[in-house]
């Protein structure tokens, strides 16, 4: 029985190799669904934290939206960490260069341990420092006590999306998506219960999401460390400590994670115009808008994800013609999808909307949240651009490129157009949303052009030769 398990196993793995390794189109729409389906999970329960703490009013929500840029900030170095291992362990896979992958995959997880414990004491110490700076006022100690729960659960989020990355190097999308699953429908369940059975308020909310990731983190111990049925191993005979290895997946996890923060610090940024010329009330407003905006750009993140393991697999190979192909048909699927997402949500805004104000406490705010939502539409069919194009230079161990673009379009291009809409042209409020989409654009079809040209510069400049052992462990 062991023995057939173990062909099963190895039969399961040779084809997840096989598949991100040919046909790119193939392996991105097939490494794309699990993780928009995993991706779709993880903003419903983020969703759910909205709709229910919505309940508790303008202030509660508003106290969320103050702690979603930090958030965001703290577990973009997970995600950053997560996909530096993809990329290094998918480079790895195209060289045919197993030794290395398990050196990465092991190095990885170290790095995560270290990392989450450095994050959980930081936050917990400067958390209301922080939040009075970023003008939380009368919400601090609603945003406090949320954020110092969360933030004391950090583990279980970065491990999760650390082990994920490792396993999507690979081609499994499929277990990351149970994990999500598992994670999403129990925090669903509990939310109500913490909030308003227990009367544990957005308190409750925090605790909520603490459980609940923590089932996913539980499920990839498991995985990877228990029942051993990955194409990387973990051993004290796989570990062999190497700075190179640490610089590979830094050089894509920190500008990745960078990333995350310059996309907080914009939050961050557009927070304050809001308060400005709005007041909490229009950081209600953005907060509850902005979540479904998350969600309709899944597809796009989920496709871009998933092109981060073939691009990865595909460079390493020195596959250039498939890296070319990676680029360009993400692209288009993700705008497909888009202008398709971009179009219900037009029509069906105000009944959209109407999720976010089903209190009599919040009922007001559902015309604004409807109007934001239709400016934002027309964000939507740009921003597979810009995401692809980060993607494909995480796959080639370019982090701080994509780095740079992503400060070009967040910090350069919306910033400034939310500023210059919102102030100098007198919008107020509303010209912060069209700031977004107008800067947005911008920094998208910049991004898209130099990922083109880079690629093509490969593809001229390729002499064939021996592909180089990515993440070789040095002979002793």
């Amino acid at each position: 029985m062991n023995s057939n398990n173990n062909q099963n196993s190895k039969g399961d793995i040779d084809k997840r190799i096989s598949m991100i390794t040919g046909d790119p189109k193939k392996a991105i729409r097939a490494l794309s669904m699990p993780m928009i389906i995993s991706m779709f999970l993880i903003m419903a329960y983020n969703l759910a934290d909205s709709i229910w703490v919505a309940g508790l009013g303008p202030n509660a929500l508003a106290a969320l939206g103050f702690i979603t840029p930090i958030f965001m900030i703290v577990m973009g170095l997970g995600n950053g960490l997560g996909a530096g291992a993809t990329s290094l362990i998918a480079r790895c896979i195209g060289a045919e260069n197993k030794q290395g992958a398990d050196n990465a995959a092991i190095h990885a997880i170290i790095l995560t341990v270290g990392l989450s414990a450095v994050l959980t004491v930081l936050t917990l110490i400067f958390l209301p420092n922080i939040l009075m700076i970023m003008g939380a006022g009368e919400t601090v100690g609603l945003a406090t006590q949320y954020g110092q729960i969360v933030f004391g659960g950090l583990f279980f989020l970065i491990f999760s999306s650390v082990a994920s990355g490792i396993l999507r190097a690979e081609g499994d999308m499929k277990r990351p998506m149970y994990a999500m699953i598992a994670t999403a429908v129990l925090n669903i369940i509990i939310d109500p219960i913490f909030i308003y059975t227990l009367g544990w308020g957005v308190s409750g909310a925090a605790w909520a999401t603490v459980l609940s990731s923590s089932i996913a983190c539980i499920l990839m111990v498991y995985w990877l460390l228990v029942k051993r049925d990955t194409y990387v191993s973990f051993s004290k005979s796989d570990f062999k400590p190497n700075s190179k290895v640490v610089k590979d997946i830094l050089a894509v996890g920190l500008p990745a994670s960078a990333e995350s923060f310059v996309m907080s610090v914009l939050g961050i940024v557009l927070n304050v115009i809001l308060v400005i010329t709005g007041g909490t009330q229009a950081v209600a407003i953005y907060t509850a808008g902005w979540r479904v905006v998350m969600m309709a750009m899944i597809p796009p993140i989920g496709i871009g994800t998933a092109t981060i393991t073939v691009a990865g697999a595909a460079f390493g190979a020195r596959k250039y013609k498939n890296l070319q192909t990676a680029l360009s048909y993400s692209a288009k699927l993700g705008v497909a999808i888009a202008a398709f997402t971009g179009i219900f949500t037009y029509f069906f805004a105000s009944y959209i909307a109407s999720i976010f104000a089903y209190s009599a406490e919040s009922a007001f705010l559902a015309p604004s949240i409807a109007s934001f939502l239709q400016v934002m539409c027309l964000f939507f069919i740009i921003v597979p651009l810009g995401i692809t194009a980060s993607s494909i230079f995480q796959a080639i161990g370019k982090g701080m490129t994509s780095l740079i673009l992503t400060v070009l379009r967040e910090v350069v291009f919306i910033s400034i157009f939310a500023y210059l809409f919102a102030f100098t042209l007198g919008f107020g409020s509303s010209g912060v949303w069209w700031g977004i989409v107008v800067g947005g654009a911008c920094g998208c079809v910049v991004a898209y052009f130099w990922a083109n040209k880079y690629i093509k510069s490969l593809r001229r400049n390729y002499i064939k030769e021996e592909p180089p052992k990515i993440g070789t462990i040095p002979s002793k």
